[in-house]
């Protein structure tokens, strides 16, 4: 009797349409960049700058910790030589990419800011550092001018200004936040001092309010 040999298996060669299917999938799906998830920036960075509120500091560390997130800081802070990699950068690799991220970051820079404050940096055709650079100088450049303006509202605020002792000790404290982002920090004690001689005439006994003024503002 004969010996029956089993068929071969086909084998797929680099003609196999399979092969091929796979081969162009692979080609065409690439991951879509971090940043471009982002359907409102103001969900993820909830304070508005704002020239009228010095809280640069606050909004400008929001907005790093965000865009190193999404793999978009170096839009805003160049990268030091030793950050750099020999691999190809986004501008070589994907030139178009780099470019809609760009207007990414400046659309979230444009949102985060106030009216007054857009329609001093913007420009046509502005690269994106060049409009966090302005905001900079904006608010560094007039430090010592912020300062005075602070000086003298800390000093005039009092207590009848606001509806309730709660409201009245927050401002005070923003308003020490403030002179910080200035680099003029207020002290503790000129903090409390200040709230204190700011009382309305239900607070005037200090002494029995002691703890409510310490717990309100630390």
């Amino acid at each position: 009797m004969a010996e029956i040999t089993p068929p071969l298996s086909p084998k797929f060669t680099s003609e196999s349409p399979t092969k091929n299917t796979k081969s162009a999938i692979q080609t065409t799906i690439s991951p879509i960049h971090p940043a471009l998830t982002v359907s409102n920036i103001t969900n993820f960075i909830k304070v508005t700058l704002d020239i009228k509120k010095i809280q640069y500091n606050t909004w400008s560390e929001l907005f790093k910790i965000h865009a190193q997130a999404y793999e978009v800081l170096y839009h805003i802070i160049s990268p030091s030589p030793t950050d750099s990699t020999s691999s190809p950068s986004l501008k070589e690799t994907d030139p178009a990419l780099r470019k809609r991220l760009n207007a990414i970051v400046l659309q979230w820079i444009y949102g985060t800011i106030s009216t007054d404050l857009l329609h001093t940096i913007i420009e046509p055709n502005s690269a994106t550092q060049l409009a966090w650079d302005r905001l900079f100088d904006i608010f560094f450049d007039n430090k010592y001018s912020r300062a005075i303006y602070l000086e003298q509202e800390f000093s005039n605020v009092r207590m009848e200004q606001f509806t309730d002792a709660a409201s009245y000790c927050q401002h005070i404290k923003s308003l020490s936040n403030q002179f910080s982002n200035v680099g003029a920090p207020v002290s503790y004690e000129r903090m409390v001092l200040q709230l204190v001689s700011g009382l309305s005439d239900a607070y005037a006994n200090v002494d029995s309010q002691k703890s409510a003024i310490n717990s309100k503002i630390d």
